[in-house]
């Protein structure tokens, strides 16, 4: 059976699950649901309908489980969220930026639900809960492995708690028949570039989890604790990536600049047309199970292409 076949089977079998588990009484609807979360315990006993997600891998969370939003955070861009997940979701308003998202904005919206990100919306935290009642996760900051975690936080938030487990467990399974496809003994790194600078992404960042969860290995990185290295070119050309994937927030970044040096010439990547531009949205804003299936699929046509 071809992988697109599998994945049709898988999607077919976790929908029709999803039907059986949306004829629950209303009963077990309204039990009182608790969730550890960034703020403590947060309680809730009803199906929320009107959601507002101020992070991008909430969206992705939401519409895993056939959940649409109605304010998002998206940064005045539709197109910052990705195509995969814009399929899955009616349209919604903007509530404005995530770093700054508009509380009035979102009142407007009347929600009754909503998912902010721990980092960002800390500050705000009670602002946002006197609106609504406000689960506070991580997303920024999050690896692959958490992510999947708060998307079955917010499974239990919305009342999808089987159906958020039923596709998780989907996507592990399309994830691990990805994985079997790839026979690479090179090193993969991806890298958000801008005009001011490089970070790679390590093992401990979002993208280095679907890396390391699809199989592939990363280039030795110097020592550190955190999910994200910055690299000046000399420390670029030590770590010597087999393929370097890259990021670009601007349209001419450093990695450009680098080409004029003479010593570029000494990296794999160049030797091998091995720096590919990929997309930013879906390696590293949207981070969710969506998210990762799409990176698993570009990664596909570039290694295996190849």
């Amino acid at each position: 059976m071809s992988l697109q076949s599998f994945t049709r089977a898988i999607t077919l079998t976790v929908t029709c699950f999803s039907v059986l588990l949306s004829t629950y009484s209303f009963a077990q609807a309204s039990q009182t649901r608790v969730i550890k979360d960034e703020q403590g315990l947060f309680h809730i006993d009803t199906t929320p309908k009107r959601i507002v997600a101020l992070e991008y891998s909430f969206v992705d969370a939401l519409a895993a489980v056939g959940v649409s939003p109605v304010g998002v955070a998206d940064d005045k861009d539709i197109e910052r969220v990705i195509p995969q997940v814009r399929a899955l979701i009616k349209p919604w308003q903007s509530v404005g930026m995530r770093s700054q998202p508009s509380l009035e904005a979102i009142a407007e919206l009347k929600p009754d639900l909503i998912i902010a990100d721990a980092e960002r919306h800390a500050t705000v935290y009670q602002d946002l809960s006197s609106i609504a009642p406000t689960l506070l996760l991580m997303s920024r900051g999050e690896s692959y492995q958490e992510n999947l975690e708060s998307s079955q936080k917010i499974g239990v938030a919305v009342n999808r708690s089987e159906a958020m487990a039923a596709r998780i467990q989907q996507h592990k399974e399309i994830m691990a028949a990805h994985s079997k496809s790839f026979k690479q003994t090179d090193t993969v790194q991806f890298a958000v570039v801008t005009d001011k600078g490089m970070w790679l992404h390590g093992p401990n960042s979002y993208a280095g989890g679907v890396l390391t969860t699809l199989g592939l290995n990363g280039p030795a990185l110097p020592k550190h604790d955190k999910a994200y290295l910055e690299v000046s070119f000399e420390q670029l050309l030590k770590i010597n990536p087999d393929w370097l994937l890259l990021g670009p927030y601007k349209p001419h970044t450093v990695f450009d600049d680098w080409q004029s040096k003479p010593l570029s010439k000494m990296l794999t990547v160049s030797k091998q047309q091995q720096a590919i531009k990929v997309s930013p949205q879906l390696w590293s804003l949207n981070r969710g199970m969506l998210a990762a299936e799409g990176i698993a699929q570009n990664l596909s046509t570039i290694l295996l292409d190849k």
